[in-house]
């Protein structure tokens, strides 16, 4: 599965695809924000996992953006960020996204939460 990991702190990049390849997926791209994430999803990714929090186009609009996109307008989207307050979840879920993961999580929860969203999709 290729998988587009969105996130502007390389160091939270590495520790998504550190989790990533221990569940067994390797075909991975990475973008510091939503426009570099724009640039690069096409038809071929498969899973979008994005931060909320970026500058220049963070992890909301994008997901907007992905949804207004014939092309990629039903591939399963996961937030992964640090936002907990019930609000800012329903609008994530409101704007698009298949999945929610509260920063900090282990690889075995964002196996499971991938599962759960692909499987949907």
């Amino acid at each position: 599965m290729k998988c587009l990991v969105v996130d502007d702190s390389a160091t939270m990049r590495r520790i998504v695809l550190n989790a990533l390849k221990s569940i067994g997926m390797t075909n991975v791209l990475e973008a510091g924000d939503g426009n570099e994430a724009l640039q690069v999803c096409d038809g071929s990714v498969e899973l979008v996992i994005t931060d909320w929090n970026m500058p220049n186009m963070g992890g909301l609009e994008l997901v907007r953006s992905l949804r207004g996109n014939p092309t990629t307008s039903k591939t399963p989207i996961l937030m992964v960020t640090t936002r907990s307050v019930q609000e800012d979840i329903l609008q994530a879920v409101e704007a698009g996204v298949n999945g929610y993961i509260l920063k900090p999580f282990t690889p075995q929860v964002l196996k499971e939460k991938i599962s759960q969203i692909t499987a949907v999709a």
